[in-house]
């Protein structure tokens, strides 16, 4: 089978991270690979914000679990060190669709190198309150974006999901 095909088909999320923080060459890697996800018309109008500062990403897993609505020592981002933010420009109409392909693309991209992901929600409602609008600011991001979601990267802390068997009736051929 095609290394590709494979990595698509045994990624799966995770939700248990050791505290380790991975290479910095892994971290780049990955967000690389986010960088070659197809866009629409070719913009690239997607960007990401690599958190690897514990402080910041503590502050980040404490409002996302605000915003959630989770008990107050719930770690949304399940322990991982890292946080890869996706934000995309917000006047344009396929933002999610880009957004989202950047993410799946780092997500395989982490799975390639042995670390563990997961697709965390409420960037979106974290981008924007004020506070994370001027870290952006703050950062040299220039523009208006939104959240489009947070991949959360690190060391494997559990055993290996398998894959839930695959529905069926998913697929038709018009032929």
């Amino acid at each position: 089978m095609n290394d590709i095909i494979k990595a698509m088909e045994t990624r799966r999320s995770i939700r248990k991270f050791k505290s380790d923080m991975p290479p910095k060459d892994y971290i780049n890697q990955i967000i690389e690979a986010g960088l070659y996800a197809a866009s629409s018309r070719g913009r690239q109008a997607v960007i990401t914000i690599a958190v690897t500062n514990k402080e910041l990403r503590d502050r980040l897993s404490a409002v996302n679990c605000k915003i959630g609505g989770w008990e107050k020592d719930f770690d949304p981002f399940y322990g991982a060190p890292v946080v890869l933010i996706v934000l995309a420009e917000k006047n344009l109409p396929n933002r999610i669709y880009d957004g989202s392909l950047v993410m799946g693309n780092m997500m395989l991209a982490a799975h390639s190198l042995g670390l563990g992901s997961c697709w965390i929600h409420r960037a979106k409602e974290v981008f924007e309150l004020e506070e994370y609008q001027n870290l952006l600011s703050e950062l040299g991001v220039n523009g208006e974006y939104e959240g489009i979601g947070h991949c959360v990267v690190g060391y494997i802390d559990e055993d290996y999901p398998t894959a839930p068997k695959r529905k069926e009736n998913r697929v038709f051929f018009a032929e």
